[in-house]
């Protein structure tokens, strides 16, 4: 069993030094994602440190968008206030251990990964097109 968690783990590293940054921005989307669905789990089971840990994890990654955005193209400010509004709103839900607030919160990085992956097959497809 042992053996297979490295085996796993090597993977999984692999994976993310192998990756696009288109890859890796898909990747840090469903971490977040995943984070808040854990951190929704810890509340309903009363688990406040599961909750508050997975939450913070979510804001790191919100961080991180944040603060790699390209600020030379005009629609990073929307993406900035984006951001800014679900750091707030995870804050909250950290503070009052809010299931509702994460829901939402799950609600805007599921649409914005979602269309990450749409943006990224646009182009992936475009380029075959070019190709041909």
């Amino acid at each position: 069993m042992v053996q297979q968690n490295r085996a796993f783990a090597a993977y999984n590293n692999s994976k993310i030094l192998t990756a696009s940054p288109a890859e890796l921005t898909l990747m840090l989307y469903d971490g977040a994602i995943k984070f808040a669905n854990i951190a929704i789990v810890g509340i309903e089971t009363n688990d406040i440190e599961k909750a508050h840990n997975n939450i913070r994890k979510t804001e790191r990654i919100i961080v991180e968008f944040d603060t790699t955005l390209d600020d030379r193209y005009e629609v990073s400010k929307d993406f900035h206030n984006v951001y800014r509004y679900l750091l707030r709103r995870l804050n909250e839900a950290n503070m009052k251990k809010d299931k509702e607030i994460l829901e939402e919160v799950l609600k805007h990085l599921r649409t914005m990964r979602d269309t990450w992956k749409e943006v990224m097959q646009l182009n992936a497809n475009g380029n075959k097109t070019q190709v041909s």
